[in-house]
């Protein structure tokens, strides 16, 4: 059959979709958030894959570096009392 995909493929195909699609925005916190999700789903993939550190660890150093720029997005706009 055509479809036969397992659902580690699914995973992976939508990890795929998700950081393309974060790609397309103008946003740049925008960008980051998608990304984020993306990131997540390609570590998700990697564990899937019977462990698969390579893909692991570059998307865990990813959503570091997004959460960095995120968290230091947010807290800076938090007002100072």
């Amino acid at each position: 059959m055509m479809f036969e995909i397992t659902l580690t493929e699914w995973v992976g195909y939508l990890a795929s979709l998700v950081l393309m699609i974060s790609f397309l925005m103008k946003n740049i916190t925008t960008l980051r958030i998608i990304n984020s999700i993306g990131a997540i789903l390609f570590v998700v993939y990697g564990i899937m894959l019977t462990t698969s550190w390579p893909i692991i660890i570059t998307n865990a150093f990813i959503l570091g570096i997004n959460s960095y720029y995120l968290t230091k997005h947010f807290i800076g706009k938090q007002e100072v009392y």
